[in-house]
């Protein structure tokens, strides 16, 4: 018997960061922070080296921060709200929402 029914797929967090501007720990951190804060809601963080100045952040393929565009890093605060924005936007984050 098959199960027609199957749980649709979790999102995809891409973390593009500049290798030459060293932001490997800036990226890596700020994944880490999306999978404490959303681990059983996400499938995957995936960090993607570049080059020339680039770091930014797409859920499922739509960009959610760039940062030239956006005018530097975003704090973790303004990045779990955009990701819950797409995920789960009725989700309280605790204080992060105060």
């Amino acid at each position: 018997m098959s199960d027609d029914t199957t749980a649709p797929a979790k999102p995809r967090i891409v973390i593009t960061y500049c290798t030459q501007c060293n932001w490997l720990l800036r990226a890596g951190w700020m994944a880490q922070e999306l999978l404490s804060t959303f681990a059983a809601d996400l499938g995957e963080v995936a960090l993607v080296p570049g080059t020339g100045g680039l770091f930014h952040i797409t859920y499922d393929g739509e960009t959610i921060w760039e940062r030239k565009r956006d005018g530097g890093f975003p704090d973790v605060k303004t990045l779990k709200q955009r990701v819950r924005d797409r995920l789960a936007p009725q989700r309280h984050l605790g204080h992060i929402d105060r």
